[in-house]
């Protein structure tokens, strides 16, 4: 059930990023214009060697949700149970740290809520 849909069109939507090189910001998510999102889960799986982590929020500012936790194989973060609102604009990203080859999966299910215009 979405939080600020109160009858405005919505739709839930999924996104995934793949990490594979070290120090690069990959975004995982961007709040559309014209819209309210509700981020409601979000998952980090360790696929190759154990890079460390970093999730931020950025809204101009920037909220580090995760930071300098080391995900090995087989690994997982799982993130649910609140509600993280971005504002148009917002972004999720995955930054991966490490000194050999590696691989992070990213995923998030967001609540898109769109205001109308005018």
């Amino acid at each position: 059930m979405a939080l600020v849909s109160q009858g405005k069109p919505s739709r839930v939507k999924s996104q995934h990023v793949s990490c594979t090189v070290s120090g690069t910001n990959y975004t995982l998510y961007t709040c559309p214009a014209n819209c309210v999102a509700e981020v409601s889960m979000l998952l980090l799986t360790g696929v190759q060697d154990s890079p460390s982590v970093d999730v931020t929020w950025e809204d101009g500012a920037v909220c580090h949700i995760l930071g300098g936790k080391n995900i090995s194989v087989g690994e997982y973060v799982l993130l649910t149970g609140a509600t993280l609102v971005l504002q148009a604009g917002n972004t999720i990203k995955v930054k991966c740290t490490t000194n050999s080859a590696f691989r992070l999966d990213a995923s998030c299910t967001v609540t898109e809520t769109f205001i109308p215009i005018g």
